[in-house]
């Protein structure tokens, strides 16, 4: 059975974006996507609500752009080769490989295709929801070291009454970025 895992960006303030919308300030460089893409590969499935999906849709053409480090391509080809479920009610299909389109997040519905899989999935854009709902394993912030002030708040960390036991340690990467493991413990 796999694990359902929710993880993103964040400042340390706690948004995925500022007050207009960009996060540019969050790009990773190569130390960080490396890292991101090694804790991917147990991943074969994401799971995204519609906005995260027209941001991670970047990665479907960034083979195309020239000057591609290795890292990247890496990245590119591990998000390629994975499923993609998007769940919206406005977004259209869009051509891009693997991807489907559903119109209603079922928690249930999530619930089983976790337990059927044999890899872990990955949730983001929905991960509120789903926390809400009980069924998410993991929750990996990646913390970069920047002070936003408003705009966006990260979903994972926004939600009040969960209960979240750190894991021991964290893991340290280039430019001062930080990446804590938590496992998510049932709700008493």
């Amino acid at each position: 059975m796999g694990r359902l895992m929710s993880s993103g960006l964040t400042s340390v303030d706690g948004y995925i974006a500022d007050e207009r919308g960009d996060f540019g300030w969050g790009a990773p460089d190569a130390a960080v996507l490396a890292f991101v893409d090694h804790l991917g590969r147990s991943i074969r499935t994401y799971l995204y609500g519609r906005r995260m999906f027209e941001v991670m849709r970047y990665w479907e053409r960034a083979h195309e752009e020239p000057d591609r480090t290795d890292v990247e391509r890496d990245y590119t080809s591990a998000w390629q080769a994975a499923d993609k479920v998007v769940f919206s009610t406005t977004f259209d299909a869009d051509g891009t490989k693997r991807t489907r389109l559903e119109r209603s997040s079922d928690v249930d519905a999530v619930r089983d295709q976790v337990q059927n899989s044999t890899w872990d999935v990955s949730i983001s854009g929905l991960a509120a929801h789903a926390f809400r709902a009980g069924p998410v394993d993991e929750v990996r912030p990646f913390l970069h070291p920047v002070v936003v002030g408003g705009g966006t708040r990260c979903g994972v960390l926004a939600i009040s009454g969960q209960v979240i036991r750190r894991r021991r340690g964290k893991s340290p990467c280039a430019g001062g970025w930080r990446i804590w493991g938590s496992r998510c413990a049932p709700r008493p």
